[in-house]
């Protein structure tokens, strides 16, 4: 690792903003303008860039010189990354933002606010919009694991008395959390590489005694899976169900994680003889690939972690 410039010990923020980049350099300038058009707080940007091949650190260099480069010589993955810039970070809150976005004019003061005035709240997600307007899905009310995991937490993990707030994880595309909480509970687990660091984190917060919250008024458009464009699609569904595995493994029994992965391959089996199906008689090939790859990755996954 190579530590560019970092933050000075004296500078007090409100916020920390860490934005993970690799190889999105055709979003990272628009996403830049767009958190140093923000006010009402004080805030700093740590940008932690991972190995990228294209021109991010070129432009961060010349076009954004108030940012904090992290770069690094290699690919750490998406956790490793965020955990190098929390060492630094002086913010009291900290705003993990993906590089495809646009965060809208007052999100900042809108999130300080917020969890300002909500001290039982340790992680909230905003919202997330497309870019054509229409809203993305920025919330979970599951674990992953269905309804055999859901069981599981809630007949194992103790949640805060009176906990009504059926939230169980919020994307991590757009997504601000108490730096102390955050080092209290060691930041994200390094072994989630991509994929599944926030359910991991979101439920971690929950078992510290914290609850997950969602701001509304915060928005944030965002383009989505740039980091993995230009990837085989299968490749992308095989490491989000080996994210979903270690999720499983980490906090799951064995039994609970035998009972998705049995019955997770037996849907995969039916998904994929169905969607052949309407490949053959009706002519479905190309709408239907996207489904494919997903269940085919999904087969793979489960036959290979029993």
């Amino acid at each position: 690792m190579n530590r560019i410039s970092g933050a000075s010990p004296d500078f007090l923020a409100d916020l920390t903003v860490i934005i993970v980049n690799y190889n999105a350099a055709r979003f990272l300038n628009r996403c830049l303008e767009s958190v140093f058009a923000q006010d009402g707080v004080r805030f700093e940007v740590l940008v932690v860039d991972n190995a990228s091949t294209d021109h991010s650190r070129n432009l961060i260099q010349e076009s954004f010189p108030k940012v904090h480069l992290i770069a690094n010589s290699i690919n750490m993955g998406f956790s490793r990354a965020n955990n190098q810039a929390l060492e630094s970070a002086a913010g009291e809150y900290i705003y993990f933002l993906n590089p495809d976005t646009e965060v809208q004019p007052g999100a900042f003061s809108r999130m300080v606010a917020y969890l300002s005035v909500h001290p039982e709240v340790g992680i909230a997600g905003t919202r997330i919009v497309n870019p054509d307007g229409s809203s993305q899905s920025s919330v979970e009310w599951r674990y992953p694991g269905g309804k055999h995991g859901e069981k599981e937490i809630k007949r194992r993990i103790g949640f805060p008395t009176g906990d009504t707030n059926p939230i169980a994880w919020v994307l991590g595309a757009s997504m601000v959390a108490r730096r102390s909480l955050l080092r209290e509970i060691g930041g994200f687990d390094e072994r989630f590489f991509l994929y599944g660091e926030d359910a991991d984190i979101c439920l971690r917060v929950r078992q510290a005694g914290f609850r997950i919250g969602f701001i509304p008024e915060a928005a944030v458009l965002h383009w989505g899976g740039q980091s993995e464009r230009g990837h085989c699609r299968l490749a992308v569904w095989e490491k989000k169900v080996r994210a979903e595995t270690l999720f499983y493994d980490k906090h799951y029994s064995k039994a609970t994680c035998r009972r998705i992965h049995r019955e997770g391959l037996l849907k995969a089996y039916w998904r994929l003889l169905t969607l052949e199906a309407e490949t053959i008689f009706l002519g479905k090939k190309e709408k239907n690939l996207e489904k494919r790859l997903k269940y085919r990755a999904v087969a793979r996954g489960y036959r290979w972690n029993p």
